[in-house]
């Protein structure tokens, strides 16, 4: 049997279930996407933060050795480029914690997707 997966209120309530390394993390991510785009309203969607301005257009999620962002950007082809060491198979975002983690990318992704999903 499935183990499910637990579920949460708020962005707080996910980033506070973190280790306190990956809960940084998390915050600045927060930080960068909420100064980019104020308009932007916090939810949570998939069992992961996630913003929207009208429909859901980023989505972040920390797992042991790397931050998650979702979805795929399909329109920047500059910045596709620009992450390129960073993307898997199906476009998702992978930025190892011992790399570190570029923020100033993370805000043209939450930039892009704002306008693809706009």
């Amino acid at each position: 049997m499935m183990s499910e997966r637990p579920k949460f209120d708020s962005h707080d309530d996910y980033i506070a279930s973190m280790p306190d390394e990956v809960q940084r993390i998390l915050l600045r991510v927060q930080n960068v996407v909420e100064t980019a785009l104020p308009q932007a309203q916090r939810c949570i969607s998939y069992g992961m933060p996630a913003y929207r301005h009208g429909k859901i257009f980023f989505y972040f999620a920390g797992f042991k050795k790397h931050l998650g962002i979702y979805p795929p950007i399909k329109a920047d082809h500059s910045l596709i480029q620009a992450l390129a060491p960073f993307r898997n198979e199906k476009g998702n975002l992978a930025f190892s914690y011992q790399a570190g983690i570029p923020y100033d990318l993370i805000q043209r992704v939450a930039l892009a997707l704002a306008k693809e999903y706009a």
